[in-house]
């Protein structure tokens, strides 16, 4: 069997609604794995799930709200326990720090961590009790490694979620559980479609990074389904950019004559 595949096994992807979760869950049931998409929208959600089974692959819709303790813990009991989780759930305001007020703080700290650590407790003790492994991949951000402006409470909620992956990979490799995390570089989503609509943004990319244009969903889903996979079964504990060079990589425009 291909160490692409993801046959026999199953998948929750957690904020599968639409952009990254989306292409992660709809590359993960194209690998074969039977793959349930999980967000608020459920319309949406229904949707992408049945293009998926017209296609003829596996995928199913859940409710969930990762700002509520009431939802997440109705979607874990309604479900067998995954082997795989994704969690992509997240959201972001862009402003200077000292504007934030306590309302968006929260909401910020609830979507993108307090939810994603609530779900990965249950499913992580799920998976422990089965006995037979599993994976789970965090996405996190170029935040989870270096800062950047106006996103404050955006990169502490990614920060946390970097330094959670490499604690439960050394928590619960002794139950070959692997954890590992994304760091998405500059991909355009919903979330940030406005802010690239300049055209001084595309020109500062030029000299920002190896690749110069912007990412897409579709350019992080063939990690999150390799390290979903038998192929990262000694893999965990890391953080992996997939950013076109912006986290390793600066250009300038100097040519050598001659």
């Amino acid at each position: 069997m291909s160490v692409f595949s993801l046959s026999g096994k199953t998948a929750l992807v957690a904020g599968a609604s639409r952009g990254i979760g989306l292409a992660i869950a709809q590359q993960m049931a194209e690998a074969g794995s039977r793959t349930t998409l999980a967000a608020r929208s459920m319309d949406k959600l229904r949707e992408h799930a049945e293009a998926l089974v017209a296609r003829g692959f596996e995928a199913s819709a859940l409710q969930l709200d990762m700002a509520d303790s009431d939802s997440i813990r109705a979607a874990v009991a309604a479900i067998d326990v995954p082997d795989i989780l994704v969690n992509v759930a997240g959201t972001n305001i862009r402003k200077s720090f000292p504007q934030y007020t306590q309302a968006e703080y929260e909401h910020i700290m609830r979507t993108n961590l307090h939810g994603i650590v609530e779900l990965t407790q249950q499913i992580g003790a799920r998976m422990i009790a089965r006995g037979a492994g599993g994976k789970i991949v965090m996405i996190g951000s170029l935040m989870s490694l270096l800062g950047l402006p106006y996103a404050s409470v955006y990169a502490m909620t990614k920060g946390a979620l970097g330094q959670l992956t490499k604690a439960l990979a050394a928590e619960w490799g002794r139950y070959d559980i692997q954890v590992n995390c994304i760091a998405p570089g500059f991909i355009v989503t919903d979330l940030n479609r406005q802010m690239w609509e300049p055209a001084r943004m595309h020109e500062w990319l030029k000299g920002a990074q190896a690749n110069p244009r912007l990412g897409t969903p579709e350019d992080i889903a063939p990690l999150a389904v390799f390290l979903s996979g038998r192929g990262a079964d000694y893999i965990t504990g890391q953080i992996v950019s997939v950013d076109g060079g912006y986290t390793t990589t600066a250009v300038w425009p100097f040519e050598p004559e001659g």
